[in-house]
């Protein structure tokens, strides 16, 4: 049979550089390329607790089908919570719980984009995001990045000169993949610049609650005071990925908006995920399950830094990081990154390459990702060796 695959759809191609990956959970593969958070990060006594007590006294309210908006309790919870901890949500704004942030991406696009829109996007930028764009054939025009965030002038460059710009796409703590944190300046820029433009910011923050270096910056929906920006927050990182449950903080309009193209998609996020969140932040002390979280990865990027630092100088740099799960490594001139990626991969080193991330494949590219947070402290000594020593043979140093 012929299928008659849509235009959206036939125009999606499967990416080269997933090929590089498809192997990545094999036997004896040092997952350098993962995303995942510690093992020992998840509070997995504190869920069995909340869902066992939730399951013996109250199990239709999990069971039972709920509101697209969200669980009435979470929503409220989660306005008071990020209002007063971040000056999140404004009088103008919405709450919105979503099957994880992944979510607020799409919902966010159908809501605003016409096929061949464009979205401006940080270079490099989450890869799932830029996917999600372009399964609306959405037209991404990469912004690049600099050490202390976006690029300030080539943003204003592209708002003045870019046709039917809906949005700008950004992760300004610890950016997957660079690692950078956009700089306060900078998110004052940002906002002023979409503002004066009337384009909105949809602001990617899932990464924000594992600061374990240096000082805390407000978000740029913190600035927001005319309905500029969408927020999108997660449990992911913090609780667990595996129940999905992210949210929105924007525009009422907007909000409601995203609201009736859910009801389209899944009709409400998984009700007894919503309890158990708000369960876990309302009878749990929360706070000091984000301290432990930053201990563990302050630990585990300690163990990462060390050992770039013994075997990645001089032929292999990084950009600072000071907070999230990923660095962002830089190859010298001469050292092919793919080739580099699939001669790791051979020795069992899987890093994920920088192009993956790119709003063109096909641009030059010298860097690639790695991952702390889901390789043993012992995997991730022996995966920097081994990426160290293929780079020295590359670079035929001895």
């Amino acid at each position: 049979m012929k299928y008659p695959f849509s235009d959206r759809v036939k125009s999606l191609k499967p990416s080269a550089i997933r090929e590089i990956l498809k192997n990545s959970s094999a036997p004896g593969l040092i997952p350098l390329s993962a995303g995942n958070p510690a093992p020992d990060a998840f509070p997995y006594e504190a869920i069995r607790k909340a869902s066992a007590q939730l399951l013996q006294d109250t199990p239709i309210e999990a069971l039972q089908y709920g509101v697209t908006e969200g669980y009435a309790p979470l929503r409220e919870h989660l306005k008071g919570y990020m209002s007063q901890k971040h000056g999140v949500g404004g009088e103008g704004d919405d709450i919105l719980i979503t099957s994880g942030a992944q979510q607020v991406m799409d919902l966010l696009t159908k809501t605003l984009l016409n096929e061949g829109d464009t979205v401006l996007c940080e270079s490099p930028s989450f890869i799932g995001s830029l996917n999600t764009f372009r399964s609306y054939r959405a037209r991404l025009v990469g912004i690049p990045m600099e050490e202390d965030g976006i690029d300030t002038a080539k943003l204003e460059e592209a708002l003045k000169s870019e046709k039917n710009v809906k949005y700008l796409y950004t992760i300004p703590n610890f950016q997957n993949p660079s690692g950078i944190t956009m700089s306060l300046e900078k998110r004052k820029k940002v906002y002023e610049l979409c503002r004066a433009y009337e384009v909105m910011i949809l602001e990617d923050n899932p990464y924000g609650d594992l600061r374990f270096a240096g000082e805390d910056l407000p978000s740029i929906k913190s600035l927001d005071t005319e309905g500029v920006v969408m927020y999108a927050g997660s449990f992911s990182k913090v609780v667990s990925p595996g129940m999905r449950v992210g949210y929105a903080i924007g525009p009422q309009a907007v909000i409601q908006k995203m609201v009736v193209c859910k009801q389209g998609e899944d009709v409400h996020s998984n009700m007894w995920a919503q309890i158990v969140c708000h369960r876990f932040m309302t009878g749990f002390d929360y706070e000091a399950h984000l301290e432990t979280l930053r201990a563990i990865y302050r630990r585990k990027s300690t163990v990462l830094v060390d050992a770039m630092e013994e075997y990645f100088k001089p032929l292999i740099t990084w950009s600072r990081f000071e907070g999230g799960l990923f660095a962002w490594c830089t190859l010298p001139d001469g050292i092919n990154m793919l080739d580099f990626v699939k001669r790791a991969m051979e020795r069992k080193a899987c890093v994920v390459p920088g192009t993956a991330f790119l709003t063109d494949e096909t641009e030059p590219c010298r860097s690639f990702r790695i991952n702390f947070s889901t390789p043993t402290d012992e995997q991730l000594r022996e995966g920097v060796r081994i990426l160290g020593e293929v780079a020295k043979e590359m670079s035929h140093v001895q």
